[in-house]
């Protein structure tokens, strides 16, 4: 009896050891994913800072609604771009983004530019577009980044 009393106490030891060996393996890997995740926000974070911006402001065109009746429209934008000359390189060649614009939004109608899909197809073929410009731009000038434009924002959409 004393025997199995003493198998049994040692059993417990062991199952308390493991236990605690276990306990901590949780805490320090779950120490180790939170430092994990704020240092990936901290990368989010400082990628978010390191875009600089151009605007493309008060562009007013004209566009046709489905009935073919002509529209005034007024339009913003600000272009983030992880190239810090972006706003130089679009005051630059000016013409060449309005002009894009102009086509970009003449294919269209102004209930089609209305919707939240219409807008937002719009915003990926003016960055794609805009992308196109700076790569053309790019081949005649090593400091300009190729396909810096990484996102295009509406800060004006009027129509009228």
């Amino acid at each position: 009896m004393k025997k199995s009393l003493t198998i049994i106490f040692i059993l417990i030891i062991v199952i308390l050891i493991c236990s605690l060996s276990f306990l901590a393996y949780v805490i320090y890997t779950n120490e180790n994913l939170n430092q994990s995740d704020i240092d990936k926000q901290e990368q989010i974070k400082e990628i978010k800072n390191s875009l600089f911006n151009a605007n493309l402001n008060d562009i007013v065109l004209n566009i046709t609604n489905s009935r073919g009746r002509i529209k005034l429209m007024k339009l913003s934008l600000t272009l983030k771009s992880v190239d810090s000359n972006i706003e130089t390189i679009v005051e630059n060649n000016k013409a060449e983004f309005i002009d894009k614009i102009i086509q970009l939004i003449s294919v269209r109608s102004s209930e089609e530019l209305l919707t939240l899909g219409g807008k937002a197809l719009l915003k990926e073929e003016l960055l794609q577009n805009f992308n196109e410009i700076i790569d053309n731009l790019a081949q005649s000038n090593d400091e300009i980044k190729q396909s810096s434009i990484k996102k295009v924002l509406f800060t004006t959409f009027v129509m009228k």
